[in-house]
């Protein structure tokens, strides 16, 4: 009985490492999705300040000149 009682307590430290180990994880990549969003949302500021800035650089169709061989 002494032997089972020893795993059992075993298991439950193992547990109790393993719980704390999932909880720091759970806040690690709850941190990581709140940067991953600030910067995908200044990326987009920074994608809408250039597309107002530089105008395309490609010709519309009527724009567009025949190639050569035409």
């Amino acid at each position: 009985m002494e032997g089972l009682s020893l795993r059992v307590e075993d298991l439950e430290t193992k547990l109790a490492f393993q719980e704390a180990t999932i909880d720091e994880l759970n806040n690690e990549v709850i941190a990581l999705n709140k940067i991953v969003a600030e910067q995908q949302y200044q990326l987009q500021l920074i994608v809408n300040k250039l597309k107002a800035i530089e105008p395309s650089n490609i010709a519309s169709q009527s724009e567009e000149t025949p190639p050569p061989h035409y």
